[in-house]
């Protein structure tokens, strides 16, 4: 079994992918959806479409929208209490949509792979620009597969009320480094490392810890540097069944350790037909400038509201399928997954909710031309 094979089975498991392992024409639609119980409900069409113009090079366009409906961005800060920092109203409607196009190109040789592009995305408050370009080699005769990527954001806050940031500007940085080996005919591994650096304005404008004696808003350090290292393994078990097994460390200067367990079964249900279950875990320490949220005082130098830099963890169960129509072309693709967060302060604080339980997934259509 060639490597490509491999990569594409890989795609199943892994956060980012290539475009594509082989260039073909191409067009999908599908629909990503998110509901939790703190009264955010995102719903985001995605249209792409992908044509040759030789054999070895392609280019394509990606547009998404992300219709957001969010209790907090209707108050202008914490959905469970009057925005008494922002002086918001209710009167005020800051519910968002999101435009995100992406342009891309891919060269690929058969043993040499790469691919570059531009991102844009604009939103009532916030406005993303970026470059991205990813190259893979494949050698020893198509088992081995070294890669590395890049990626840069020049970003900008505009909050909807007058407010005068620190800055208003937040760059990110990241690069990936990539091993993927073929163990045997029926198994295969890769290694990544990412480098991510970030500096600017990196919190959000709207958080704000509102205390009896004083009401601060959120202040986080302007830099921050993160390392990720990650296995992911493939293994099929049988001819209908397959394995895919990840985690991830992550640690970064803000004091922040993390550590991920992904795992997929997939199996063949037909030769059309393919069904999966999916379980992951996701564990964090907190910011090492995090504190309980009555220990703050107006003297502090930086003040957390946002959970995601206290300590907390999650689990996600899931299923998918991928149902392909003969020689049709069309490959029609789904998944629905449940998730929960352990029970955290900063939560509770910030939506009135013990913990965050969400449903999301999504419908994917591709057709082949």
């Amino acid at each position: 079994m060639q490597m490509r094979r491999w990569l594409g089975l890989l795609g199943l498991l892994l956060p980012f992918k290539a475009i594509a392992s082989s260039l073909q024409d191409k067009g999908s639609l599908s629909l990503d959806f998110y509901a939790d119980n703190t009264d955010v409900q995102v719903y985001s069409p995605n249209f792409s479409f992908f044509k040759t113009l030789t054999k070895k090079f392609l280019i394509g366009i990606k547009m998404r929208i992300d219709a957001i409906s969010a209790a907090s961005i209707r108050k202008g800060g914490s959905p469970v209490r009057t925005d008494a920092v922002t002086s918001a109203t209710g009167r005020r409607t800051f519910d968002d949509v999101r435009y995100a196009p992406t342009l891309l190109g891919v060269y690929d040789d058969g043993d040499n792979s790469f691919t570059f592009g531009v991102y844009y995305s604009t939103e009532r408050d916030y406005t993303g620009r970026s470059v991205f370009a990813n190259y893979v080699r494949q050698l020893n005769l198509q088992n081995t597969a070294v890669g590395v990527g890049f990626s840069q954001s020049f970003d900008r806050w505009s909050p909807t009320f007058k407010r005068n940031l620190p800055r208003s500007d937040r760059k990110e940085r990241k690069i990936d480094l990539s091993l993927t080996q073929l163990l045997s005919p029926t198994a295969m591994v890769q290694l990544v490392y990412s480098n991510l650096h970030s500096v600017g304005f990196l919190g959000s404008p709207y958080h704000y810890l509102l205390r009896k004696d004083f009401a601060r808003f959120e202040t986080l350090p302007e830099k921050r540097q993160g390392h990720a290292f990650a296995v992911k393994f493939v293994k099929l078990i049988n001819e209908p069944t397959s394995l895919n097994l990840s985690y991830r460390y992550y640690t970064d200067d803000w004091g922040i350790k993390s550590h991920t367990g992904d795992i997929k079964l997939l199996r063949d249900i037909t030769s059309s037909l393919t069904a999966g279950v999916r379980f992951r875990y996701y564990t964090q320490t907190k910011a090492n400038f995090a504190k309980r949220l009555d220990e703050y005082t107006l003297t502090d130098r930086y003040i957390a509201v946002d959970y995601r830099l206290s300590r907390f963890s999650s689990n996600t169960v899931g299923l998918l399928f991928v149902k392909s129509f003969g020689l049709s072309g069309v490959k029609l693709k789904g998944a629905v997954n449940y998730y929960q967060t352990s029970s955290n302060e900063y939560i509770r604080n910030w939506y009135g909710k013990d913990r965050i339980k969400a449903w999301f997934g999504s419908v994917y259509l591709e057709y082949t031309f």
